[in-house]
């Protein structure tokens, strides 16, 4: 994978700097003035998904390698793509935008964390010699500088920036694509190998945060569009960020590790397209 591992920092920290674009200080703030939709997504995504992707991975007796690679997908970030979908869906992308940059920022810590933790969980040795530390300093500086750039960027040329937000959107997501076109074209030998080993768990855990998204939300959230918002939110992961972080750790045996993040990738884009499909037809 040298193509996509040499590609996926530069890809990740353009992503990031699209979503910087596209945040103002009122997304944050909403979090304090609205806080219980912002929670329910939040303690979804944070701690359910891994959770869940935990108990697939000992549910199906995964190898330790495959379950290690479905917590990297499971402790990612949703991805700018989750707004754009959100907006196709009616969902509030308002709220959408304020879960993927909150829990973005925040994955330079949680990241790191359910990583290392995973891997003394399932009994992998660190393969390259590098610290919770490092990897969060690492992140800090492809994650969480270019969002404050673009945020600073946004400050000073805001009717620029709106005024071409849908390019920029369509950048960040034609990057996405291009990161985990250049997986698949260079594995493309080894691609069914990939998907029937990591295709079940990453289905079920996709399908079953969207779920259980949808019904908690449903539960607990203040109305629709928050519901559907959540769902998309708990079911596309930034693969990108997942795929660096992993790179980082693994070195030049990221392949084993970053299956179920390739099968991932493919699948949430199917999963969403259905989803939003079904809501539309509903309404």
């Amino acid at each position: 994978m040298e193509i996509a591992t040499k590609i996926a920092p530069l890809g990740l920290a353009l992503i990031m700097l699209g979503l910087g674009l596209s945040l103002t200080i009122q997304d944050f703030i909403r979090v304090v003035k609205i806080p219980k939709d912002f929670l329910v997504g939040f303690i979804s995504q944070l701690v359910l998904l891994p959770i869940v992707a935990l108990s697939i991975a000992l549910l199906l007796n995964l190898s330790a390698e495959l379950a290690v690679g479905l917590m990297l997908i499971a402790c990612a970030p949703g991805g700018v793509t989750s707004n754009v979908i959100t907006k196709f869906a009616d969902g509030d992308v308002a709220l959408s935008i304020s879960l993927t940059a909150v829990v973005s920022l925040i994955s330079i810590i949680s990241v790191p964390f359910i990583m290392f933790t995973s891997m003394d969980f399932f009994e992998i040795g660190i393969i390259k010699e590098i610290s919770m530390t490092g990897i969060a300093l690492k992140m800090f500086f492809v994650v969480t500088v270019p969002v404050l750039i673009g945020m600073i960027i946004k400050h000073f040329a805001r009717n620029f920036v709106d005024n071409q937000a849908a390019i920029i959107q369509k950048i960040s997501i034609i990057l996405f694509i291009l990161v985990f076109a250049a997986i698949y074209i260079e594995e493309w030998d080894n691609i069914i190998t990939y998907f029937t080993q990591a295709g079940l768990p990453v289905l079920l855990l996709n399908m079953s945060m969207m779920l259980l998204g949808f019904y908690i939300a449903k539960i607990f959230a203040s109305g629709v569009a928050q519901q559907r918002c959540i769902s998309i939110e708990c079911g596309l992961q930034n693969g990108t960020l997942a795929l660096f972080v992993g790179t980082q750790m693994f070195g030049e045996s990221i392949a084993t590790f970053i299956i179920p993040t390739a099968a991932y990738a493919l699948i949430m884009m199917m999963t969403s397209i259905i989803f939003v499909f079904i809501l539309r037809k509903n309404t």
